[in-house]
């Protein structure tokens, strides 16, 4: 009965709503409904999605999302659309029905189901990855973009610089989380430093399945951005290139990874490759219902990530060239996506200003040249289309040369990149390395070529059918080899290239080895052959790279240790976590515990908090909570006559973390360890006649600079660093000797003798 009611809520957030809109008797249905069946489906699923999450977004902007609200509206959309349709929602008879085509997507399908699930438990805080999820999980719960948390509320002023300090900035006031702004202590509200669109997906994900549907959605997204670079690559280069690059992005090692990893590039590259297949069908093929569903598709990518702002510009830019052609962009398409880009603007400049401080930054610093370059970039575009209405030898010859212009300035560029591009003056090695990296680590050389190759083929018989992917992922590629840091130090450093670079390297790749215009007969069957073995050769390197990931979930096993750790910790109860600055990771179990588990945690700002002031915080919030908690590893200087402690629990575990070499791929699976202690703040204690502690076991709040907790010979232990400290609590007039029971056992034998101080 649970597997039914989640079907059904799926089908009506994903499916319903641009089914409904797709077949209704509008814009040349006949002209839609003669594509493939599963294309068809494809663009309800698409369609659909892109509704859902404008929903949830404006509903969100309002404080008002909740699932029930957002199934409610879909379910309207759909119902108002067929009736406006008078129910006539059947394609015109002899429409085609599913075929052997339809092989290709479903075989992608289930390669994606193969290799892209299960996803990780990547929940925690420290990272992007826990940001995005923990922001979709707070829509979900909370029904809003910028969050009141009533713990950051009642915090007394004289106590915030305990846990959020000012960072004296004008759009926001410090630090709630890694990855969460305050906006306002007054009020408590908080907002998540990535933009919405991506966590909008986990809440509609968390709606549907809880926690483990919010994981799912990236390995749903991935499977998505194959079918869109094979509807798109089919349209431009023909099913078998087409088949052949989405299949080699599948068993790709990026794509395998960030399947199962929490990021927005993946829902990059599904929308931005079905908004560049929308744009070609509205305006190269002319099938008008397109133009709008290509709007809200590149709008809705203001909302996801700033860079995709450059799909946006190649777009535009696209049209400009097209008007070469004789072609203008559909006023339907400008209609729609004028206010989304509106929106987004005030998006951005207003609740997410935190975000766009960065690129505001780098566009306010660019040198004379930089802007030069852009307004002639500007003033060229605009010369152009006014002259191409005026002079048709012009435009001809623009026609005829920009292909070859391009590819030749791609050609040229990649050639110097790969071969005589070096770190001098500000140019860094990673920025002159990146393509270079990319080649070496990613792609293969081969592919690389074979890539550059199919691109110049493609664009001499096809550019002008779909001049705007040509052009994105020629910006795409100028922009982020030119100066962005690509460095092969860990996998989730190395997505910038996910979205557009390396599913456009593949597809011209697979082009330039699959299809083309070749002499028919014997003539053709060596070069379909080569084609065949080169696309087999990359296939088995791909997946020979990526075989480790199949059996690797990141974090496994961290999401029934933290059930059982917000089960210890009672409504009414506060946390007190210790500080990233502490030497531990326990930090990052404080944001899933409050913004997942709804526990009341405060994270401390400093490793050496000032005692008085935090006696003074324990005395107020022994007024509003019944225990006051902390939890930390060892490294914070907290003890005090002031108060007391009492030890609750001490836990350790380890999950599997994937091993991060600097310019090498990733070996091998490693364990994370967590090692914490539980204590319970208490009045002063009366003074004990002796001080006797256990180094190894609760013990954290009494040591300092000390390594991990471990277990040797039956004892528990810990290791000293240079310089180590325990925190003495009961030193009377009486004392006169300290005992200190220690050990070198475990030392290499060729280190000298451990002299203690």
């Amino acid at each position: 009965m649970m597997l039914l009611r989640q079907s059904l809520m799926l089908a009506t957030v994903a499916w319903l709503p641009g089914a409904v809109i797709y077949r209704g008797e509008w814009l040349d249905r006949d002209r839609r409904g003669a594509l493939d069946p599963e294309e068809r489906l494809f663009w309800a699923i698409v369609l659909s999605l892109a509704i859902s999450l404008s929903l949830v977004l404006a509903l969100a902007a309002l404080h008002r999302y909740s699932f029930e609200r957002l199934l409610f509206a879909d379910a309207g959309i759909a119902a108002a659309a067929a009736g406006v349709a008078r129910g006539r929602l059947k394609f015109a008879p002899g429409t085609r029905h599913a075929g052997a085509t339809a092989l290709v997507p479903l075989a992608l399908v289930l390669l994606g189901l193969w290799r892209f699930f299960p996803t990780s438990e990547y929940v925690i805080g420290g990272k992007d990855p826990g940001t995005y999820v923990n922001e979709g999980i707070q829509i979900a719960q909370r029904g809003t973009l910028v969050a009141r948390d009533p713990v950051v509320a009642s915090v007394p002023p004289f106590a915030r610089d305990l846990f959020f300090p000012s960072h004296q900035r004008p759009d926001y006031y410090g630090t709630r989380f890694m990855g969460f702004f305050i906006k306002s202590p007054d009020t408590g509200a908080v907002v998540g430093q990535f933009p919405h669109l991506f966590p909008a997906s986990i809440a509609i994900g968390y709606g549907v399945d809880g926690l483990t549907g919010a994981r799912r959605v990236v390995g749903v997204w991935a499977i998505l951005g194959l079918l869109a670079v094979y509807f798109t690559g089919a349209r431009l280069a023909g099913r078998t290139a087409a088949a052949g690059a989405a299949a080699l992005l599948g068993l790709h090692v990026i794509q395998t990874w960030f399947a199962r990893y929490p990021n927005a590039e993946v829902v990059m590259q599904a929308f931005l490759f079905a908004a560049l297949l929308a744009n070609a069908r509205a305006h190269v093929d002319r099938d008008r219902f397109f133009a709008p569903v290509a709007a809200l598709l590149l709008g809705l990518l203001l909302f996801l990530r700033f860079d995709a702002v450059l799909g946006v510009a190649a777009v535009f830019g696209a049209f400009a060239l097209s008007r070469f052609d004789n072609k203008r962009p559909s006023v339907w398409f400008l209609a729609i996506f004028a206010p989304i880009a509106a929106a987004s603007v005030l998006y951005l400049l207003g609740p997410m200003r935190a975000y766009a401080d960065l690129p505001i930054v780098y566009l306010s610093n660019l040198p004379f040249w930089g802007y030069a370059t852009l307004g002639g970039v500007a003033v060229v575009a605009t010369a152009g289309v006014w002259a191409a209405a005026r002079y048709p030898k012009l435009c001809a010859g623009v026609v005829r040369w920009t292909p070859r212009l391009l590819t030749g300035t791609l050609a040229v560029l990649a050639l110097y990149a790969l071969f005589l591009r070096h770190p001098a003056g500000k140019l860094a090695a990673h920025d002159a390395y990146a393509l270079r990296t990319f080649t070496d680590f990613y792609l293969t050389l081969p592919a690389l070529l074979a890539a550059l190759l199919g691109f110049g083929l493609v664009a001499r018989r096809a550019f002008w059918r779909d001049p705007a992917l040509f052009v994105t992922v020629a910006v795409f590629s100028c922009f982020f080899f030119y100066k962005v840091r690509i460095v092969t130090d860990h996998f989730w450093m190395t997505r910038r290239f996910l979205p557009v670079i390396l599913p456009g390297a593949l597809l011209f790749a697979s082009a330039a080895a699959l299809s083309g215009r070749s002499p028919r007969g014997l003539a053709r069957a060596p070069r379909t052959l080569i084609g065949i073995v080169f696309i087999g050769l990359l296939a088995v390197d791909y997946g020979r790279a990526s075989r480790p990931l199949l059996k690797h979930v990141e974090y496994a096993g961290l999401l029934p240790r933290l059930e059982q750790l917000a089960a210890s910790i009672h409504d009414d109860d506060l946390l007190v976590a210790e500080s990233r600055d502490a030497g531990g990771d326990v930090h990052v179990l404080a944001l899933p515990l409050a913004y997942i588990y709804a526990r009341q945690v405060l994270v401390l700002n400093s490793p050496r908090p000032d005692k008085a002031t935090f006696a003074a915080f324990l005395d107020w919030a022994r007024t509003r909570y019944s225990r006051i908690l902390f939890i930390g590893s060892g490294g914070t200087d907290l003890l005090s006559h002031r108060y007391g402690v009492e030890s609750i629990a001490s836990e350790r575990f380890q999950v599997p973390e994937y091993d991060a070499p600097v310019d090498a791929y990733p070996r091998f699976a490693r364990a994370k360890e967590f090692d914490y202690g539980v204590y319970a703040f208490t009045p002063p204690q009366p003074a004990a006649d002796r001080f006797d502690l256990d180094v190894g076991v609760r013990d954290d709040l009494h040591v300092l600079r000390f390594h991990a907790k471990e277990q040797a010979e039956g004892r528990t232990v810990r290791w000293t660093r240079a310089t180590s400290y325990v925190s003495v609590t009961t030193i009377t007039p009486s004392t006169r000797e300290v005992t200190l029971w220690m050990n070198d056992g475990g030392r290499p034998p060729a280190a000298p003798p451990a002299a203690v101080n």
